[in-house]
């Protein structure tokens, strides 16, 4: 244990030998920090990584330096899913102690993994996702995908709890359960899943007692006599001899005197109130048939614009993405000091669906080639023209004057008129003797092209043309 104020070693007085500074307070922090060190290591032992994560911020909240507790803290947040939180504690700790340090070795295990890396950025994104299609009431499109992030996460303990919310909200209790044991498997006692989990038993138990009231309701008969409630069994009958004879008579008296003055007037009534029945329960069923239909389609219509707004973004992200490709690929030959490749490739590339970083680059690499290009080719043009390889000559130059036709102060226009003079392109020689004149009016070439040349090459398009 080293001091806080010198570094000096502590021994087993309260001041610290080196610079005398009372340790007794420092101590003990550090022995709390330790103290909750072990109890998050032993709740982490029993997968109680709820309790786990508190103690263990607690202890660096008391010691910042607890290094052990860092990396345990995130070794907790990468088995709960949380691996962007585990790499910040693990980043933190490496940078407090950088030799013997664990938390190194973590590191390099998870980014020695590009597509490890790649499936942690598209859960957070798809997590994020799920929360706002949440909030546009959109559960349908939440809980997909909830499923396709637990398909490649499945220990992601908020998205269980999310997708168990959701089926909570919809009454499908069993599945919201199963989310929950699943989530409770991988941290025991996290009081969101306890009290989700509680929830649910106190939705199911209403239900239950509801169904066994009516049933105990349904199983029994009440009726007054005198002053008094008697209740008996529904099913109850009276089984005795005498009874079930004048039972029997009274029931042929009844059933002879309905038939004569109420049964048979009233069949057709009887039938056609019926008939009224049907056909009015048959339009209840069309009517709802037809709302279901449109529910339908309206769901429908709902995830087909998911899909093309999908679809759109995934198309910008690989125009995007081809716009960095080009821009690298444009670079790497750039830097291998390929002028006309990475001229050409810088060609392929549209500047204007670039951000802002790249497009800064894009129009660093395009000015600084569109220079060296210039001083190459018009280095090797004037060395032909030079060496007398007047087609040669013609043709740098040419490039060189497309790009600008002012470069070294007129000189390459002058020395392509030349080229094309000699070689007998006399009205592109004509043209160009021209516009030195006319842009360089008081320099040697102008006086040169207005003197000699000019009038030479116009002499022979005459001829020419004659």
């Amino acid at each position: 244990m080293q001091c806080f104020n010198c570094g000096a070693q502590l021994g087993e007085g309260q001041a610290c030998p080196g610079c005398g500074v009372n340790v007794k307070m420092y101590k003990k922090l550090l022995a709390i920090s330790n103290y909750l060190y072990n109890t998050g290591l032993e709740r982490a032992k029993v997968r109680d990584l709820s309790g786990a994560v508190d103690a263990l911020k607690k202890s660096l909240q008391y010691n910042k330096n607890n290094i052990e507790a860092r990396n345990l803290l995130g070794l907790v947040y990468y088995e709960t899913g949380e691996t962007v939180s585990a790499l910040s504690e693990w980043v933190i700790s490496k940078n407090q102690r950088g030799q013997d340090n664990i938390a190194a070795q973590y590191l390099d295990d998870v980014q020695s993994h590009p597509a490890m890396l790649n499936t942690v950025n598209q859960t957070i994104k798809k997590y994020n996702q799920a929360l706002l299609y949440c909030q546009q009431d959109s559960t349908d499109l939440a809980v997909i995908q909830l499923k396709k992030i637990l398909s490649s996460n499945p220990k992601l303990v908020k998205a269980h709890q999310l997708l168990a919310l959701l089926y909570i909200r919809d009454r499908k209790y069993d599945l919201a359960r199963k989310s929950l044991r699943t989530a409770g498997q991988i941290d025991r006692s996290n009081t969101i899943t306890m009290r989700y989990l509680a929830e649910i038993d106190t939705l199911t138990a209403a239900g239950e007692e509801k169904e066994v009231r009516k049933k105990k309701k349904d199983s029994r008969v009440e009726f007054s006599s005198g002053n008094e409630t008697i209740i008996q069994p529904a099913n109850l009958r009276d089984n005795s001899g005498w009874m079930m004879i004048v039972n029997i008579l009274v029931g042929l008296v009844i059933g002879v005197t309905a038939t004569y003055f109420l049964i048979v007037p009233s069949i057709r009534q009887n039938l056609q109130k019926s008939a009224n029945t049907a056909v009015s329960e048959a339009n209840d069923v069309v009517a709802s048939k037809n709302q279901e239909i449109q529910s339908l389609q309206e769901e429908v219509a709902k995830l087909e614009k998911g899909i093309e707004k999908a679809q759109g973004e995934q198309t910008a992200s690989q125009t995007k993405a081809d716009g960095y490709r080009e821009l690298l690929e444009a670079y790497q030959t750039y830097q291998q000091g390929g002028l006309e490749d990475a001229k050409a490739a810088l060609a392929k590339i549209d500047g204007a669906k670039l951000d802002a970083a790249s497009k800064q680059l894009y129009d660093a690499m395009q000015g600084d080639i569109n220079t060296k290009y210039l001083e190459t080719t018009y280095n090797e043009g004037h060395s032909a023209y030079m060496s007398r390889q007047y087609q040669t000559s013609a043709e740098l130059l040419q490039k060189v004057v497309d790009i600008d036709d002012t470069y070294s102060n007129g000189d390459a226009i002058y020395y392509l008129a030349q080229s094309y003079r000699i070689i007998g392109e006399y009205e592109k020689a004509a043209e160009l003797y021209q516009k030195v004149i006319e842009d360089y009016p008081s320099s040697y070439k102008a006086n040169n092209a207005k003197n000699n040349y000019l009038p030479e090459v116009q002499a022979r398009l005459g001829t020419t043309q004659q």
